[in-house]
């Protein structure tokens, strides 16, 4: 087993020998990667008490309810994205997982006040496991074909794939990772409403999402990248993308990682204007682009689905 060095994930598996083959077990429905808790700003916190969903919908852009999973964002007062959240509830406890770069835990106990709920780190990991393996815990819908996160003792598996498996399915799959393919500025619409509902009550950023979905457009839209696999390298994460024929950035690249079909892929966020053929440079390597959120997604343009796996971003 080979371990992550540095960014994020340091100290997670990166592979067990083999991380094309490893892909093709989680494809396959058979594979288990364990995504750790607490590393990487991954995190399962668990919420008890007779106000916790109503208080943590209140927070996000979702809907939860007992005995359901789902998906949401949390946002800032001008509706730029601070944290995604993998919420699933068994009618007693919610647990909550995130994957994302800053601590969910010490915001949400912020945001406590009087509420009646109790909010404690959990000692569960979150893992990806195939369809195929058993669920030892509370299992939510990531998005990425042929598997699942299962919330489980950290000992429940013998993981036999890394994250660098789960890493190119999720990018694969056009599933953002807030914090490594978004920045401080990000909005839910260049993300193409992920997990966001439009139909509910109040939340912070609202009003600032309804806006540009009715009567704007957003400034940028995530794409993922067909890198040239010539120079043998992928792109530094936050490199600047540019038009093949000019140095000028036109976005930023996110997270990277060899897939076992696609080659280098990667995410990226670039200015909505930028044409949806237009050929790229990434870290100064050759790209195309493969749209992810159309440009003109507005209140007149379904969302489109999520690339490659027929999840829909809504």
């Amino acid at each position: 087993m080979i371990e992550v060095e540095q960014g994020p994930d340091k100290g997670l598996a990166w592979h067990f020998g083999d991380p094309l083959r490893e892909q093709r077990e989680l494809v396959a429905s058979r594979g288990v990667v364990d995504l750790g808790n607490g590393v990487g700003g991954r995190i399962v916190v668990e919420l008890t008490g007779p106000e916790r969903l109503t208080w943590l919908s209140g927070l996000t852009t979702g809907i939860f309810e007992e005995g359901a999973s789902s998906a949401a964002l949390i946002l800032d007062g001008n509706g730029r994205v601070m944290h995604r959240l993998h919420v699933v509830d068994d009618g007693e406890t919610t647990f909550v997982w995130a994957d994302q770069i800053g601590s969910l835990l010490e915001f949400l106990q912020r945001m406590k006040f009087w509420t009646k709920a109790e909010i404690s780190e959990s000692k569960r990991h979150a893992f990806f496991v195939g369809n195929e393996v058993e669920a030892l815990g509370p299992e939510i819908d990531y998005g990425i074909e042929g598997g699942r996160i299962v919330l489980a003792s950290p000992n429940a598996y013998s993981p036999n794939a890394g994250v660098w498996a789960f890493e190119a399915l999720r990018i694969s799959a056009g599933l953002p990772r807030i914090g490594i393919d978004t920045d401080d500025k990000t909005l839910p619409n260049e993300l193409g409403l992920y997990a966001t509902k439009l139909d509910k009550g109040c939340y912070p950023g609202q009003e600032t999402v309804a806006r540009v979905h009715n009567v704007g457009r957003p400034p940028r839209r995530m794409i993922r990248l067909l890198i040239d696999g010539s120079e043998n390298r992928l792109p530094e994460l936050g490199a600047p993308i540019c038009l093949r024929d000019d140095e000028k950035p036109i976005g930023f690249v996110g997270a990277s990682a060899q897939h076992w079909e696609l080659g280098p892929i990667a995410l990226g966020l670039i200015k909505r204007s930028t044409p949806v053929d237009a050929q790229l440079t990434v870290d100064g390597i050759a790209a195309s682009q493969e749209v992810l959120v159309d440009p003109e997604i507005g209140v007149h343009f379904k969302a489109p689905k999520l690339g490659g796996i027929g999840k829909s971003l809504l």
